[in-house]
């Protein structure tokens, strides 16, 4: 299942330092606009302990991890929406994501330049929000012109221009679609199929300096008073903080360099968990000798759309599961010790997988 998060901001707040920090994929960080062209594409480790447990209890081969896709995404200006700036072709990149991860500035530094002359991220913020929203008008604009049509003869699409017309003025006001109030089946019948930029899942990550990694400082302050009613996560973290983790190959030398800073983790740790979460991810196990490996599925899949995300084979012959729950694994220590103690279940088809199930499907095809 190949997820994908795309980082955005203006350029030079970081975006590329942040994601050099993430995955093993080299961008290039330098002092200067657009010096990201093409966006980079990294696939970037979940971390998860349970992974790490059911390793030392198995012994497997092979571990392998859930994953999900970071998309670098070149740095967006005034007038993008109009095609400033590359703007048709950054704006494409953004539209083929899952969420959006927007990296604000919210640091002063002489020596890294800024693209407007000066630090302000509700500045910077709204920038990229009106470039979005200016996007967005212009595809709402497009269906709203072919549904007037439709609805002299159309009863479904009469109904359907009320809510289009409604998402208008809401974007209008300057605010995304994403904070649009409308129940699921009209979004689903109206919405859905116009792949609007500004309903994107976001996270506001605020690349801060050293100093104000913990509790932050006035910019990151700024920006939580102006996107609280977003119901969006803020995420502090500092991009040269995180490249010079990312530089150490010893994982004492890391731990040390984080307590050293009053960190219990890493920021790359926080932002790829807070990703998964904000795709409304979660993740089953499968474990034997030769392969423990962790699933990534959407929240709310049955068990046949959940086997399916191993093979389409395993859904389409989909017979039953056998499902034993993580903590019960870990008590147990093995799936024969589990099956004799009843914690091993067989489910069908209305099964609803729960996060850290451990499974074997049976199948036929």
């Amino acid at each position: 299942m190949a997820l994908q998060a795309g980082i955005v901001g203006l350029p030079n707040v970081g975006k590329s330092t942040l994601f050099n920090a993430l995955s093993n994929a080299k961008a290039q960080a330098a002092n200067f606009p657009f010096c990201t062209i093409e966006p980079n594409v990294g696939v970037i480790t979940v971390p998860d302990d349970r992974l790490s447990e059911l390793e030392k209890l198995v012994h497997p081969q092979k571990v392998v991890p859930a994953t999900v896709e970071i998309v670098d995404i070149a740095g967006l200006v005034k007038g993008a929406s109009k095609g400033e700036g590359l703007g048709n072709q950054f704006l494409g990149n953004i539209r083929s994501t899952d969420a959006i991860i927007h990296v604000l500035r919210c640091f002063d530094d002489d020596n890294v330049i800024h693209v407007d002359g000066s630090v302000n991220p509700v500045r910077d913020k709204e920038i990229i929000d009106t470039e979005l929203q200016l996007k967005d008008l212009d595809t709402l604009d497009k269906k709203i012109s072919k549904s007037e049509k439709n609805a002299r003869t159309d009863k479904d699409a009469a109904a359907g221009l009320e809510t289009l017309r409604a998402l208008k003025a809401h974007l209008e006001q300057g605010k995304n679609a994403r904070a649009f109030e409308v129940n699921e089946k009209d979004k689903a019948k109206h919405i859905d199929d116009l792949f609007l930029l500004t309903i994107k899942p976001v996270i506001y990550v605020c690349n801060v300096d050293e100093q104000s990694v913990i509790n932050g400082n006035k910019h990151t302050a700024a920006v939580k008073e102006n996107v609280q009613h977003e119901n969006a996560e803020i995420l502090f973290i500092s991009a040269e903080i995180e490249s010079e983790i990312a530089a150490m190959d010893n994982y004492d030398d890391r731990k040390m360099f984080l307590e050293d800073l009053g960190l219990k983790e890493s920021g790359v740790v926080r932002l790829i968990r807070s990703t998964y979460h904000l795709l409304n991810l979660a993740t089953y196990f499968t474990a034997g000798e030769q392969e423990v490996r962790a699933w990534t599925i959407h929240k709310g899949m049955f068990a046949p759309q959940a086997a399916g995300v191993i093979h389409t084979d395993f859904e389409k012959g989909f017979i039953r599961a056998e499902v034993i729950k993580y903590d019960d694994y870990l008590k147990y220590k093995t799936e024969a010790a589990c099956r004799e103690v009843g914690k091993l279940s067989i489910q069908g088809k209305d099964y609803l997988v729960e996060d850290g199930d451990i499974m074997h499907f049976r199948f036929n095809v």
